[in-house]
């Protein structure tokens, strides 16, 4: 429908300067035969009066195609070219007022919502980039700080053993928290840019998800969680490296968000042709506003950073499932706990 209109508002230009000649060029032969019958045969006071009709007619045309030109190409080509600029300087906050409503648009209508449709984008990325290095630098600040803090603590020669101990364990895993930080950012950059690609292989889900659970076994011990595993066989064609990033992300999250004597579900089965993973808590559950944006790159429900993350992983989950033609889903209600859904097409292995 909209090709239509264009093709229409292309035609209608030509149509009007064509009926415009024929329109002055009917009147050149009326005038013609004006002077004609008016002047008796006197050739030079036909042609003088032609020649001055000719060039009123050429004048009148110049200037209404001056004033037409104005308004429906200049003044257009202005406001574009100031909204260019002004986006080019970095306000994204530019918008048009299209020039003719919905459904009559013409090609200017067109650049100008394509141009607003673009500076809404850019806003956009502009508050990710502002969000991604507001959250980089605290994320990279803490670790550092604790670190240059317990280093300084460690020099001093007064400490006992016991206490040089838990000081140096701190350091390890504050190092391996930065470390598990920028091999996130790695990752997450490598899969936005395409410069890794899935490799898919025979893959047991089943046996993938038990030995995952396992992982954490002894903080599911030290934490008393009670943990159900109903695994169907299931196997698909994918690639397990990836596979092991969702895996690890969503039940780390689970386990850290459950509180003591809490409950951690984990089950696999096919529907429809596709592997479905679900991995649900009993823990603190997601406000609906900080579920719209869980799968954001940094973005933590809890802005006080009280519980240990980057705010990286979900978003590394999402472009994962992403590369791997997957679909990803959270069901959450703040008391109760959350369920996240993983959809894996394939058939069997």
């Amino acid at each position: 429908m909209k090709g239509r209109r264009s093709h229409f508002f292309s035609l209608l230009g030509p149509a009007i300067l064509f009926l415009t000649i024929a329109v002055v060029i009917m009147i050149a032969v009326l005038v013609y035969a004006a002077a004609d019958e008016a002047f008796g045969g006197n050739d030079a006071l036909i042609a003088a009066v032609m020649l001055t009709v000719i060039v009123f007619f050429a004048l009148l045309c110049i200037a209404i195609d001056a004033v037409r030109r104005k308004i429906t190409v200049n003044g257009p080509v202005e406001r574009i070219l100031d909204a260019t600029e002004r986006i080019a300087a970095g306000d994204f906050s530019v918008r048009l007022e299209t020039l003719h409503p919905y459904g009559r648009y013409n090609e200017f209508d067109a650049i100008i919502d394509n141009l607003n449709s673009m500076a809404a984008e850019l806003a956009k990325t502009e508050v990710l980039r502002t969000d991604f290095i507001s959250n980089v630098s605290h994320e990279l600040k803490t670790p550092l700080a604790i670190i240059q803090n317990y280093s300084a603590a460690l020099q001093d020669g007064a400490l006992d053993a016991e206490t040089r101990r838990r000081y140096a364990a701190v350091l390890a895993a504050t190092a391996k928290r930065l470390s598990d930080l920028v091999s996130n950012i790695l990752k997450l950059n490598k899969l936005e840019n395409q410069e890794i690609r899935a490799e898919r292989t025979p893959v047991r889900l089943d046996e993938m998800l038990a030995q995952a659970v396992l992982q954490y076994e002894d903080r599911i011990e030290e934490k008393g969680l009670l943990v159900e595993c109903d695994l169907d066989e299931v196997s698909i064609l994918s690639d397990p490296n990836y596979l092991e990033i969702v895996w690890n992300n969503l039940l780390s999250n689970a386990v850290k968000f459950t509180e003591a004597g809490g409950r951690v579900a984990v089950s696999l089965k096919r529907e429809n042709g596709n592997a479905v993973v679900t991995v649900r808590d009993s823990g603190c559950g997601i406000p609906k506003e900080t579920g719209a944006r869980i799968f954001d790159k940094f973005y933590q429900g809890d802005t006080s950073h009280a519980q240990e993350g980057n705010g990286l992983g979900l978003a590394l989950v999402k472009k994962v499932i992403d590369v791997l033609g997957g679909e990803i889903s959270v069901e959450s209600e703040v008391g109760k706990g959350s369920a996240f859904t993983v959809k894996l097409r394939g058939g069997d292995a």
